[in-house]
């Protein structure tokens, strides 16, 4: 077997080490399109953010010579991205993918990876692609078959924007963010808001390895304060001192983040189903101006009341809204 990975990121890195030492022929490609040579492959890994999507999609037009005997599989974070690569390659070659195996590089630039978690595979089309549920399965993976793609791709959303777009605004770690009463509070609104899009657009919730997607749901319906308490011991627990990706991205000043493929698509649902996400779309408006304006940042780091303030008067609008 052949694979073709675009994005050589610790994700990338992370199938291209486990998939190699299975004894399968790994190629990466290029960073620049004028690299790209072409590549017989029976798989194409797509690792990049989801905001390199569209330049993923040309690298792979270039690079693969017979795309219709080529499986696309997508573990990248957030929504799109399948669809993207379907409107591309056809939806019956690209399978869905979520990753719950945290990674990381070491100094040397190896992927290192917990042995928790595992990997979901979801089809898009009709294909059953069992050949390639066993090469991950060989490789080490634990690995999981989910038959309605778009549920997985919604519970691995909602996974995470947990303390993530928040940490990022305020430049805190999840440990720090827990202690924010009323920041958290707005936490769990914002689940349950990404669970009230969901249920709109008929797509249900499932547990994913490592993570009990269905539980995370649960924990928000319940009254805050409760749910407060028990979503903090879990967020402090589990990745307490881990930068979340998007504050990963603003505090590398990168001018673009993937907050418009997780808040930034639940907000965009929910106008679209007339569900109100007010949380989210406040999330991912300031999240993005932060990355497009870096001075802006100084008006929201470690000043809580500021978020706070506008996701309150964003709700106060929707509310307004929902009267006339």
């Amino acid at each position: 077997m052949k694979v073709y990975i675009v994005g050589k990121g610790a994700v990338g890195t992370y199938f291209g080490d486990m998939l190699t030492r299975a004894g399968v022929e790994v190629e990466y490609a290029p960073r620049a399109l004028a690299d790209v040579r072409q590549y017989d492959a029976d798989v194409a890994l797509v690792t990049t953010k989801a905001y390199d999507t569209d330049s993923a999609v040309e690298t792979l037009r270039k690079a693969i010579p017979y795309p219709e005997k080529c499986v696309f599989v997508t573990p990248q974070n957030g929504v799109g991205n399948e669809e993207k690569l379907g409107a591309a390659f056809g939806v019956d070659n690209v399978v869905a993918a979520a990753l719950t195996t945290p990674v990381d590089r070491d100094r040397d630039g190896h992927a290192v990876a917990r042995k928790e978690g595992g990997l979901a595979l979801s089809p898009m089309g009709a294909n059953a692609y069992n050949w390639l549920i066993a090469t991950f399965s060989a490789a080490g993976m634990n690995v999981k078959v989910v038959d309605d793609w778009r549920s997985l791709k919604w519970s691995k959303l909602a996974l995470n924007v947990v303390a993530n777009a928040s940490c990022a605004i305020l430049n805190v770690l999840p440990n720090r963010l827990v202690h924010f009463e009323r920041i958290f509070t707005l936490e769990i609104r914002m689940v349950r808001e990404v669970r009230a899009v969901m249920a709109a657009m008929n797509v249900g919730a499932i547990d994913l390895p490592r993570y009990p997607v269905r539980a995370l749901f649960a924990i928000a319906q319940l009254p805050s304060p409760v749910a407060r308490g028990l979503l903090a011991r879990s967020i402090a627990g589990a990745r307490g001192t881990k930068p979340p990706s998007l504050l990963l991205d603003l505090r590398s000043a990168k001018p673009q983040t993937e907050v418009e493929v997780l808040n930034g698509a639940v907000a965009a649902a929910g106008r679209e189903h007339g569900v109100p996400a007010p949380v989210n779309a406040v999330y991912a408006r300031v999240l993005n101006d932060i990355a497009h304006t870096p001075p802006l940042w100084a008006k929201y780091r470690e000043h809580p009341e500021t978020l706070e303030g506008e996701v309150l008067a964003e709700m106060k609008r929707v509310k307004a809204l929902a009267k006339r």
